[in-house]
């Protein structure tokens, strides 16, 4: 097959990243040890895969312009999980089966190479959509050489099929699809094949208002399957659902049903759908086994909505960004996400806080930069007490012990003088590992029972975390300033 285009495009690609170096450095919102773009936009998180000794993080990429539009896949490698090299990009829209965009997928080793499965965006002048799933295969993992489409759209569906996530069982390949039915309902759909060329349509294998599920929205997007601690997990990202409560005040959500997969009927029996992550910025996780047998996560910190272009990285010609890769477990039948340990090799500058007691007062903790990580634990509350992290002016974190609920606040990218909330029921508080980078959050509640992910943008003047408490709170706290990955 014919790559001069893709090559072509692939270089203006990098000489587009190049030349926006100089400006990045200048960004006081550049985040310091997470995966961002070089230049462009970033979405969601492809082919991740350890193969040949490297972690491999594929992303959507559109390098000429802080927007959506036809997306490249980006590419970067890791011997550790903590600093992460570009590579050359990997795709390019540059066929006929792809030209509107290399939309998302998954990677898989066979017989010592690796294969990219993703979906081929295709639109004619009126607008109208067409969708292949199609494959591009490397030896060493750098250089690509595109297969074409292996899967066509199947009767009974939309053009809205797609991010083919590709994985082996029992000595055969299985491909996970979302996708939007006729109806109008979204399902994932199930794809099997001895040799990764040839797929056999396999039906629905879960969906909204599928063989008695209830309403999971119209599209379906993102889907992943895999088995940990003898549990089956689909983890999905489905779009239409209504805000109940607390639950799904995003725009789009990403959560999971555990249950058990039938492979021989083709079907996943499951309970009910539950969040992922409690916060603003969180979508399109997709899941890797690495060399240990670990199971590691990773997502887009952000959602595609009307305030991407009110990021103030806009400005230098960037935006959004992936989450610290987080170990996934399943504990009391919930999935539980644990930052991985390799993290700790950017520790520096530790201080520690024993036995700490407050009621009714504050206590300030100094910063000299906004790379952070801080770890509460032996954490004690008081059952009438609010316990308040305040992170330099511009979000909080508050635990109401009364309640049982953990609120995260954060100034509205909107209307800065407003505030926008989210909100998760917590029967107690014991500890907390908290994440900052210059414009990230991730707070892990209990050992990661639950997650809270956003971006913040705080002013760079501010230099003070402030702990309060209305009523008892004890604890222990350790601080860490954390490394540029690279350093």
């Amino acid at each position: 097959m014919d790559d001069k285009q893709s090559e072509e495009l692939i270089k203006r690609a990098m000489l587009q990243a190049e030349n926006n170096d100089l400006l990045q450095s200048r960004d006081p919102h550049w985040l310091q040890y997470h995966i961002m773009p070089p230049t462009g936009l970033l979405n969601d998180p492809n082919g991740l895969i350890h193969f040949k000794g490297k972690y491999h993080v594929f992303y959507q990429w559109n390098p000429f312009a802080t927007s959506h539009g036809a997306k490249f896949w980006g590419h970067c490698t890791s011997s550790d999980l903590v600093s992460w090299q570009v590579e050359k990009t990997a795709l390019a829209p540059s066929h006929w089966f792809d030209k509107n965009g290399c939309y998302s997928g998954s990677a898989i080793e066979h017989e010592g190479k690796m294969y990219l499965f993703y979906t081929g965006n295709v639109k004619d002048a009126e607008g109208n959509r067409q969708t292949y799933q199609c494959m591009a295969v490397s030896d060493d993992g750098k250089s690509f050489r595109k297969k074409g489409p292996v899967i066509r759209l199947p009767k009974g569906f939309t053009a809205h099929f797609r991010d083919p996530k590709v994985f082996s069982h029992n000595g055969q390949f299985y491909m996970v699809i979302g996708a939007q039915n006729i109806e109008k309902n979204g399902c994932c759909v199930l794809f099997v094949s001895q040799n990764l060329y040839d797929w056999e349509y396999m039906g629905i294998l879960a969906g909204s208002r599928h063989n008695g599920w209830g309403d999971y929205g119209y599209m379906w997007e993102c889907p992943d399957l895999f088995s940990q601690d003898n549990k089956d997990v689909l983890l999905i990202c489905p779009q239409g659902i209504q805000p109940q409560g607390e639950k799904y005040r995003n725009i789009y959500q990403a959560g999971y049903f555990l249950g058990e997969m039938d492979y021989q009927n083709s079907t996943f029996h499951a309970g009910s759908f539950t969040e992922l992550d409690c916060g603003f910025d969180f979508y399109a996780p997709q899941t890797f086994l690495d060399e240990r047998g670990r199971r590691i996560l990773i997502a887009w910190m952000g959602i595609t909505d009307e305030n991407e272009a009110l990021h103030p990285t806009i400005a230098y010609r960037w935006v959004h960004a992936m989450t610290i890769p987080r170990e996934v477990l399943v504990k009391d039948e919930k999935l539980y996400q644990r930052p991985v340990p390799e993290l700790k090799k950017l520790r520096c500058h530790y201080k520690a806080w024993k036995n700490v007691v407050l009621n009714g007062e504050t206590e300030q903790l100094k910063t000299t930069g906004k790379s952070l990580e801080l770890c509460f634990t032996r954490m004690d509350i008081n059952n009438e007490a609010f316990f308040s992290i305040d992170f330099w002016g511009y979000a909080t974190l508050a635990y109401d012990a009364k309640q049982q609920k953990l609120i995260l606040t954060r100034k509205s990218l909107k209307n800065k003088s407003s505030d926008e909330q989210r909100v998760c029921s917590i029967k107690s508080l014991s500890a907390l590992q908290i994440f900052l980078d210059a414009s990230s959050l991730e707070i892990f509640v209990n050992d990661g029972e639950k997650v809270f992910t956003a971006r913040i943008f705080p002013d760079s003047n501010q230099n003070s975390i402030t702990l309060s408490s209305l009523g008892k709170t004890a604890y222990s706290l350790e601080k860490w300033d954390l490394n540029p990955m690279n350093n």
